[in-house]
């Protein structure tokens, strides 16, 4: 078995973000999406320290040190960006006006709980910044995520034993060992990465899994 790589999981979620869209790129794995987002598609990028109409990182030797992202990283402005305040950033999340939003997470549950602000360890350091916003206030919220803890348990849980960001918010996971929707009928493995089975994904994830229908809709 191949786990897919950051890169690839990166890729894989730009492939699903369509033309038109409005999406927010949260800090750490997610930003590198906007690597990957395909040229002949219009995706207007937004983040919460104020800009919409940002591009991929600028090449080594180009960074702007006041062109960043929520994350404190260099980013670019595509043509017809724009900047604008902190709050008016937030009152587009808090307002619906976001397709998509991609979140890292520490846990989520199989029908969609987000845990992804605190651990609950006694030494752990809460960092909520924008999430809970982000996850109530987007059309569709993607994580991206090890399936796994460095300790071998898994991210993917019945219930979230750490404190929740958003109830049941998430509609679709990607891993390093798998993508997966949550629907109605309950945890849908739409891919899993090559050489591994249903069998042994079942035996790394916390939740009960589905076999997708093929054909079936996100």
């Amino acid at each position: 078995m191949v786990p897919f790589t950051r890169d690839q999981i990166a890729a894989r979620v730009a492939q699903d973000i369509p033309e038109g869209a409005y999406v927010n790129l949260g800090i750490g794995l997610p930003t590198k999406v906007a690597n990957y987002l395909p040229a002949d598609r219009e995706i207007f990028l937004h983040s919460e320290n104020g800009l919409l109409g940002m591009g991929p990182a600028p090449a080594p030797g180009e960074e702007d040190e006041d062109l960043i992202n929520a994350g404190k990283q260099p980013v670019t402005l595509l043509t017809g960006g724009a900047y604008f305040h902190h709050a008016d950033a937030f009152a587009m999340m808090r307002g619906g006006h976001l397709d998509i939003c991609v979140l890292g997470a520490f846990q989520v549950s199989a029908n969609g709980d987000l845990a992804n602000w605190h651990t609950g360890a006694p030494d752990a350091i809460p960092a909520v910044g924008g999430a809970m916003d982000l996850a109530l206030g987007a059309r569709q919220v993607f994580v991206m995520m090890d399936h796994q803890t460095k300790t071998g348990e898994s991210k993917i849980v019945d219930q979230c034993s750490y404190p929740l960001t958003a109830v049941a918010c998430v509609s679709r996971i990607y891993t390093d060992l798998a993508v997966l929707d949550i629907t109605p009928a309950g945890l849908a493995v739409r891919e899993m990465a090559p050489g591994l089975d249903f069998a042994e994904l079942q035996s790394r994830t916390g939740a009960t899994l589905i076999k997708q229908a093929p054909g079936a809709q996100p």
